[in-house]
């Protein structure tokens, strides 16, 4: 799965309609039976089987110079939405497809009389609120470098800014990996002959140790998320800003840059960005969570608990994970 930047900057009269006609609102199938193909109409119903969708589309470019950038896309790749400064808006996308009608229709012609015909349709979508400063530090960018024409990450970049954003494949991509080969896994765990715990673990390991002690001193403690008292054995000292992006200094203070979250589902659910801490200190549930019942049915009975660990010192650590880790709904 590669990352795909898509300039799109809403300061743009044109690009803002756009956005708020087909992302903001999804675009209905129905609407546009007459011009759909009947492969393309029959594969989104699939896909999305509400009947809509939000879409997309990539102009050819002068000479054709986006062309060969489209081709490179796979459905399951991300498609991040940057301008002004900033990516504000990420989706999985589900289906590509060249539809050069459709797309006038949607968006009608440019200044080269060109329109947006390599269309695709995501799912999963979610706000970010993530500067594009962060993503030349994180990806090691010369100061002055711009997302400028849609740019496809290569596959190291890519992983390095999925983990980071913790970016993950949407419930209604039905383009999944094939299913598990139980002899070549059993063949590749017997052939490899690497580390199978690194030495650099240990420390890591030692720090979450001591960093678990502060926090829970006694056998039993309380789930700052779900409020449940529970054994030791079911806590984790969860960090609430991403530990692999925290400076040693923060990783050091150990009254404010972790929790206690239990390993019944509320660690996985802060980590993946399913629920996230208000300034304020209440629970807000990833609109996400939706597209599956039973996690839907889990975040809800967080939704809105008001958490005793958030403070004004903590906070920072909270903003951050709701800029970068929490599924956010679309941007209207």
């Amino acid at each position: 799965m590669r990352i795909v930047l898509q300039p799109a900057a809403r300061s743009d009269k044109d690009v803002n309609r756009h956005y708020l006609d087909t992302i903001a609102s999804p675009v209905s199938f129905a609407d546009h039976a007459d011009l759909l193909a009947p492969d393309v109409r029959a594969r989104l119903e699939e896909l999305f089987p509400d009947g809509s969708a939000r879409m997309w589309g990539v102009v050819p470019g002068k000479r054709d110079v986006n062309v060969s950038k489209v081709r490179k896309i796979s459905a399951g790749d991300f498609a991040l939405f940057s301008g002004d400064k900033k990516i504000y808006f990420a989706g999985t996308i589900a289906l590509m497809w060249r539809d050069e009608k459709l797309a006038e229709r949607l968006w009608g012609r440019n200044h080269n009389d060109q329109t947006w015909e390599y269309m695709y349709a995501l799912s999963g979508t979610q706000g970010l609120d993530i500067t594009v400063d962060e993503i030349r530090e994180l990806l090691d960018w010369k100061p002055n470098r711009n997302i400028q024409g849609i740019y496809i990450l290569d596959t190291d970049d890519s992983e390095t800014l999925r983990t980071y954003l913790t970016l993950e494949p949407s419930t209604a991509d039905t383009s999944a990996a094939p299913a598990p080969d139980p002899q070549s896994d059993a063949a590749a765990a017997c052939g490899f002959d690497g580390e199978l715990e690194r030495t650099a673990l240990r420390a890591y390991r030692g720090e979450q140790a001591a960093l678990k002690r502060h926090l829970l001193p006694g056998p039993t403690g309380e789930c700052a998320l779900c409020g449940r008292v529970l054994p030791a054995t079911f806590l984790i000292a969860a960090h609430i800003k991403k530990r692999a992006v925290c400076t040693d200094e923060e990783k050091r203070d150990f009254a404010n840059i972790a929790m206690l979250a239990c390993s019944l589902g509320c660690d996985s659910l802060y980590e993946r960005g399913y629920v996230t801490v208000t300034d304020g200190g209440v629970i807000e549930a990833s609109p996400l969570a939706q597209d599956a019942p039973a996690l839907h049915e889990l975040v809800e009975q967080l939704a809105g608990r008001t958490v005793p660990w958030w403070s004004e010192d903590r906070e920072p650590h909270f903003r951050w994970h709701r800029a970068h880790t929490f599924k956010a709904g679309t941007p209207a």
